[in-house]
């Protein structure tokens, strides 16, 4: 089974994202680059660079740090609305021709300050309608020529991408991943995704999609091949048990009293709204699964922790692994000391 094991780089505006390190210019290139190089030096196949208005721009900054490393691979998240398909198709074309391959794409729908680059959101159905299309056309674009497509959305009439991605094996084009809960977006992606990624839930939780997810692939008709499934969830990891959990009950008081300060994409879509229901099942869940942060701002990845010792963390995420989940987008505050850390004591045991 072919596992891929990946980060999260903090392409923020402002420092101290999820209780980071304060430092002195923490998105310049310099920075960015020293985590994107400690990745590929501690064994992990690249990072999450996540998108927002309002935030350094995320192709900009993947471009960046492809350019300073050699095996680094990016999942850059994008918007349909923020891009147009066939535009971001070449980009993102272009981008993997230059690094021999390396790139990897996040289709994100959620929430976003749409009006400040000119965007409609529009009702649930209308976005993932738009991101139907969206997909359909870059997959097109980069597998076909002369492309034509009219769709309620977006068109495009007689396109060639140019230079094409780059084709390895089974690798026609870089992977698509997507996220999202609802009905509407688990349609879109047991069709049209490559990876459907999951945050923190636990493992019955996790199991229960995964098995509607391909059911909902078979009843769709799918055309590409069977799609994978990814879990983006936060790691603390200690020397020992105990130490891992008193930090993270002390990270937690902290988050609190107000010292780390709230996710501000800690919205009510329904796969978040499904990380805060956890709570009311329990402080911890399964044998590790800490789901208290979500009480008190954590958002997203944030919302619930996998919490031990190197060896407890990897006989959790083995678990998820058995259920098929085979893309791991792992994080945890400091981000650098992290890489660092979890990579040379958690990666080997997942590998081994």
């Amino acid at each position: 089974m072919n596992l891929q094991f990946l980060w999260y780089i903090p392409n923020q505006a402002q420092p101290g994202h999820r209780g980071d390190d304060v430092v002195e210019n923490h998105n310049s290139l310099e920075t960015l680059t020293s985590h994107a190089r400690a990745l590929e030096e501690h064994g992990w196949g690249g990072a999450l660079i996540g998108a927002g208005w309002g935030r350094p721009d995320t192709f900009t900054v993947a471009t960046a740090l492809a350019a300073r490393t050699t095996t680094f691979q990016p999942l850059i998240a994008v918007r349909p609305g923020y891009w147009h398909p066939a535009k971001f198709a070449s980009a993102a074309a272009t981008l993997d021709h230059l690094t021999g391959g390396r790139v990897l794409v996040n289709i994100v729908s959620g929430k976003d300050n749409l009006a400040a680059y000119g965007d409609s959101e529009g009702d649930q159905t209308h976005r993932y309608a738009r991101t139907k299309e969206f997909l359909q056309i870059v997959r097109k674009l980069w597998t076909e020529e002369n492309v034509t497509y009219h769709g309620r959305h977006f068109s495009v009439t007689g396109s060639t991408v140019a230079p094409r991605t780059v084709v390895r094996g089974d690798r026609k084009h870089p992977r698509l991943y997507f996220g999202g809960a609802s009905e509407a977006a688990e349609k879109v992606a047991a069709a049209e995704a490559d990876v459907q990624l999951f945050w923190g839930e636990p493992l019955d939780g996790v199991a229960e999609r995964i098995d509607r997810l391909k059911h909902l692939s078979e009843k769709l008709g799918r055309e590409h091949p069977p799609l994978e499934f990814g879990l983006r969830i936060t790691t603390l990891v200690r020397d020992t048990t105990e130490q891992a959990w008193a930090d993270a009950e002390a990270k937690v008081e902290e988050m609190a009293n107000g010292g780390i300060s709230r996710d501000p994409n800690r919205f009510t879509a329904v796969g978040q709204q499904r990380l805060l229901d956890l709570a009311a099942r329990g402080e911890v869940l399964d044998d590790n699964l800490y789901t208290t942060p979500g009480k008190f701002g954590g958002g997203g990845a944030g919302t619930t922790w996998l919490v031990g010792s190197a060896e407890d963390v990897a006989k959790s995420l083995r678990k998820y692994q058995a259920l098929g989940i085979t893309h791991f987008v792992l994080s945890d505050t400091p981000y650098l000391p992290e890489i660092k850390r979890q990579g040379d004591r958690l990666l080997p045991l997942l590998r081994g």
